[in-house]
């Protein structure tokens, strides 16, 4: 029996602690997914407060466990005498895979876990201690990145050397924390940062609930406040006048018309690819489509877009790519060229529509070889798929292999340097 301390809790006197291993980690997960036992309302708090730490710990010990696999990955790389600067290629890629998360997620988790082993120690010994996330723990990796190493070890050691304060702050004030501390040791390099930081000007789109979307752009502070401020004047002047719209109806509808140089009773004159039964599209059959760089659109909106486009005098194209019958696959197309160009490159496009490596899902930059062209791949829909250009690059790293799985549809196998495999299929349309 274990000797219980004046708290209750085992000792761990004369004990050795070790590191749990999967099969203790997979009975736990097993443990936590069973009904709670009876408590009164004041346990759970204390459950809710103990698993919310579990929940931190198993962040950080996911994390060391990252950063030990880059470290191996990086020595054998080496060994193999693979260029420092190519060491690192296609480590976040393997992380991302075994997170299902987009290689660019993996990446950044492996630049944590290798800053907080190499330079933070006190965030990383209040993240081990579940004292703190890995929200936090970036936060703190993220607003000291512009400083010297020396400066950098002195603001994690006077904001993180003590758990408790660290884990009482709010993000917002932890980053007016950091960002205090920082201008104060190096105002030069934090000044050198915003001025990189504002050549990565850029909008992006993704989707949002009930068919909207969520537009934003990432601005200098002076041009963002300008913009919002002009929005909202001129809102707020329409909605004095009698506007029944709301003050945000009215600045997102300014937003749309400005930038589209369209009235409010005027579409956008622009081209959306969208892909659509032909049964949905003349509204014999309810049903959905697909409209690039969104998702699924119901068939009721989409028809409503071509005829407001018909309306309007704008063009209106339609092309059709057949499907094969009850698969829902598209029809294959091949190539004598080496890259995928036209038609074909436009096919591709329409069948994957994504980024093709689990748990990606960014928008597809590059149309790839699944067999290498090098090694006698064919250019057809077959041996062709649609990848971002992360996971383009990190399948030409050491030990990555992918082929194409025979079946009713297009599927690829990722076989990544460690034998683990992982697949894709293209989503029927």
């Amino acid at each position: 029996m274990r000797d219980l301390g004046t708290d209750g809790r085992a000792s761990t006197a004369g004990a050795r602690l070790c590191a749990p291993s999967v099969a203790e980690i997979e009975e736990l997960i097993e443990r936590l997914g069973l009904d709670a036992p009876e408590l009164d309302d004041a346990e759970r708090i204390d459950r809710i407060s103990a698993l919310e730490r579990l929940r931190c710990a198993a962040e950080a010990a996911q994390t060391e466990t990252v950063a030990d696999f880059a470290l191996s990955q990086r020595r054998a790389a080496a060994d193999r005498g693979v260029p420092p600067a190519r060491q690192d290629r296609g480590v976040g890629a393997q992380v991302a895979l075994a997170r299902g998360v987009s290689p660019t997620r993996g990446q950044q988790h492996v630049a944590l876990a290798l800053i907080l082993r190499a330079e933070l120690s006190h965030t990383r010994a209040a993240f081990r201690a579940g004292r703190i996330d890995a929200f936090k723990a970036t936060l703190v990796a993220r607003e000291t990145a512009c400083l010297t190493a020396e400066h950098r070890a002195l603001v994690d050691e006077q904001l993180c050397a003590d758990p408790g304060e660290i884990e009482s702050l709010s993000p917002r004030q932890l980053v007016g924390r950091l960002q205090r501390a920082t201008v104060e040791l190096e105002p030069a390099a934090v000044a050198e940062r915003r001025r990189r930081a504002e050549a990565d000007r850029h909008t992006t789109l993704r989707p949002a609930p009930d068919t909207m979307t969520w537009l934003g752009a990432l601005l200098p502070v002076k041009d963002g406040v300008a913009v919002h401020a002009t929005l909202d004047r001129d809102a707020r002047a329409a909605k004095a006048a009698g506007d029944e719209r709301s003050i945000g109806q009215l600045m997102a509808d300014l937003l749309v018309q400005r930038v589209t140089g369209t009235g409010a009773d005027k579409a956008a004159p622009v081209t959306v690819n969208l892909i659509v039964r032909d049964d949905v599209l003349l509204g014999d059959e309810d049903g959905t489509g697909w409209v690039e760089g969104h998702g699924p659109v119901p068939g009721d909106l989409l028809r409503q877009w071509v005829a407001d486009n018909l309306d309007s005098g704008v063009d209106t194209w339609l092309r059709r790519v057949y499907e094969q019958p009850a698969t829902g696959r598209l029809v294959a197309m091949d190539s004598q060229a080496t890259h995928f160009t036209g038609g074909l490159a436009a096919f591709l496009r329409i069948r994957d529509r994504t980024c093709r490596t689990p748990g990606c899902g960014a928008p597809i930059r590059h149309l790839d070889h699944v067999e290498p062209r090098s090694r006698g791949g064919p250019t057809s829909a077959a041996n062709g798929q649609g990848l971002c250009e992360l996971c383009n690059y990190a399948k030409e790293a050491d030990g990555w292999s992918s082929r194409t799985v025979p079946g009713p549809t297009h599927t690829v196998e990722i076989t990544t340097p460690t034998g683990h495999t992982y697949s894709s299929s293209a989503d029927p349309l």
